[in-house]
């Protein structure tokens, strides 16, 4: 018999979507996968060179159970020139990717009975670890077409039980960059009620807005202590596999840290740790512009393409790397008799009709949206978007001909 936690676990609704769509190639079809949340691309040079040289140089032992010394000073580093905000050696931890992170913040603050406010659409992890960690998720839902939360919604479920919110910007899966005005509310609350922050900053290199990534502890200085901010190098320099994030946050954060790694992963892959710091190192940049001009141009393109679907509105993408469609109204055309009722029923469709491979709403704790990615290569995206619009656009159409 399982253990009850098991069953406080959503399915992994993005790997159900992959896994769709590789039975579906294994048949002979062409399948354009926009389902994933990973850039296809080559990672730098420099990353795989580190790789090699300490492979070769017979690197196979255990680190600090919290990261190299030499990396977390190099994170350190590469943060405090980010955020304009000094950070120290003592302040990082190396992870098993952001995962990690997000799975030791809660087994750090979170006890039995504890209340955490999370804001949705959201990446499933986050209320499945608050799950693992004893306590309840609480959910606010931000609408559309921004996607931006609500302050007085926020407000509205902090009760005395509330120990943390969890923050995620820019946002997988709606692509929301919060603004600096959001941001600061959010801290003002966390002041007031005395929250803990969870700042899930993944994705902060992707920014298409203009500007640059602010952090919540950009934004309002004085919720530093009380905020633990978790990135990863997974999108930055597209290493999914590699596993190697990060974390900056208060001491006794870091302490909790390293007696949890210790007894769980006892430290992230040594060659991952080297290669991320030979790039630390010696890297000029220049691939992390040139992935974020890639993706510009196809957030570009993409958008211009999604401008031609009929009662669906072009999805803003002000960050991240993904579309993200809200279907309410189209679904709302369709006729009674018609058997797409739902975004799950459009995603496969699209499956099935246009060989397109995409991750429904409900994954996100969201009936209404479809999240697509933009980090498929250029060539596929292109093609796989025009036959969503096509298929989308003739939905309603067919189905009241039938």
């Amino acid at each position: 018999m399982l253990a009850q936690r098991i069953s406080l676990l959503s399915s992994p609704g993005t790997a159900a979507a992959r896994e769709a769509a590789r039975a579906a190639a294994a048949t002979g079809r062409q399948i354009i996968d926009l389902a994933a949340g990973e850039v296809v691309i080559e990672p730098p040079s420099s990353v795989r060179e580190g790789a090699i040289a300490a492979i070769k140089a017979g690197t196979n032992r255990y680190t600090d159970s919290i990261g190299l010394t030499p990396l977390r000073k190099a994170i350190a580093e590469k943060l405090s020139a980010e955020t304009g905000i000094a950070w120290n050696t003592e302040d990082i931890v190396v992870t098993a990717g952001a995962k990690q992170g997000l799975l030791d913040a809660a087994l750090a603050v979170l006890d039995p009975g504890d209340e955490v406010i999370i804001i949705r659409p959201c990446w499933p992890t986050f209320p499945s670890q608050v799950l693992l960690a004893g306590a309840k998720p609480v959910f606010v839902d931000a609408q559309p077409p921004t996607y931006i939360p609500d302050i007085d919604a926020i407000r509205a479920v902090v009760g005395s039980h509330t120990k943390a919110i969890i923050v995620n910007s820019p946002n997988n899966p709606t692509g929301a960059v919060y603004d600096r005005a959001t941001l600061r509310a959010i801290g003002d609350l966390a002041i007031n009620y005395e929250m803990w922050i969870i700042s899930d900053e993944c994705y902060s290199s992707l920014v298409f807005t203009g500007t640059r990534h602010e952090s919540i502890v950009m934004a309002h200085p004085g919720v530093r202590s009380r905020t633990i901010l978790i990135n990863a190098f997974s999108k930055e320099l597209a290493i999914t596999g590699w596993r190697l994030g990060y974390f900056a946050a208060p001491r006794e954060i870091i302490a909790a840290a390293k007696k949890l790694q210790s007894h769980t992963t006892s430290n992230a892959n040594v060659i991952a740790q080297h290669a991320i710091l030979h790039h630390l190192q010696v890297g000029d940049g220049s691939f992390e512009r040139e992935m974020h001009e890639r993706l510009c141009q196809a957030r570009n393109t993409g958008l211009l393409i999604l401008s031609g679907l009929h009662d669906v509105a072009t999805p803003g993408a002000g960050g991240s790397f993904f579309f993200y469609l809200d279907l309410t109204r189209l679904i709302s055309l369709l006729p009674a008799e018609s058997p797409v009722r739902s975004t799950d029923d459009i995603a496969r469709l699209l499956l099935d009709e246009a060989g397109l491979a995409s991750v429904a709403g409900r994954t996100f704790g969201d009936v209404n949206g479809l999240r697509l990615s933009f980090g498929a290569p250029p060539d596929l995206l292109e093609l796989g978007l025009k036959r969503m619009v096509e298929t989308l656009n003739s939905l309603k159409n067919r189905q009241v001909a039938a």
